[in-house]
């Protein structure tokens, strides 16, 4: 075989091979390759997106944390200020209780000094009667006295 015929054979094969290429083999693999750039595409969008939604997501953490400690602020405000009140409630109720307190204390020992007072009296009236007992067993004389004694009869 002369040399032409082999270049002629061999670009007849050559022909072959890219018609055959280009028809059967190629479309799948650009398509294939497509598909992969379109998945690469979307998976790129899909993390763009994922990492707008994760700022957003932080933002609202940030926003609900933020939210969070001013209610705990305003909650440990109002505990103290409850607190205080009850404190302040307490100390008057106490000063209340405590001068009820002295009040009766006051109250019972005026009511013991009267009752002291009154056996006193009591005492002192019986000493008194038994002194003039005594005075007017010495000096009382029937005969003298039958007139005093005849009119405190009467009056009896």
């Amino acid at each position: 075989m002369s040399i032409n015929a082999t270049l002629f054979a061999q670009l007849a094969v050559f022909f072959i091979l890219a018609w055959f290429t280009m028809t059967f083999v190629w479309p799948p693999i650009t398509k294939a390759l497509d598909e992969r750039a379109k998945k690469i595409a979307d998976g790129l969008s899909a993390a763009d997106k994922a990492k707008a939604d994760l700022a957003a997501a932080n933002k609202r953490v940030e926003e609900q944390l933020a939210a969070a400690r001013t209610d705990a602020t305003q909650r440990l405000a109002d505990a103290e200020r409850l607190a205080q009140q009850l404190i302040e409630e307490a100390k008057t109720r106490a000063s209340e209780e405590g001068a009820k307190i002295v009040a009766a204390a006051k109250a019972e020992a005026e009511q013991e000094m009267v009752k002291a007072r009154e056996a006193l009296r009591e005492d002192v009236a019986a000493l008194a009667v038994r002194a003039a007992e005594q005075i007017l067993k010495r000096e009382v004389n029937p005969q003298v006295h039958a007139e005093l004694l005849s009119r405190l009869k009467t009056e009896l």
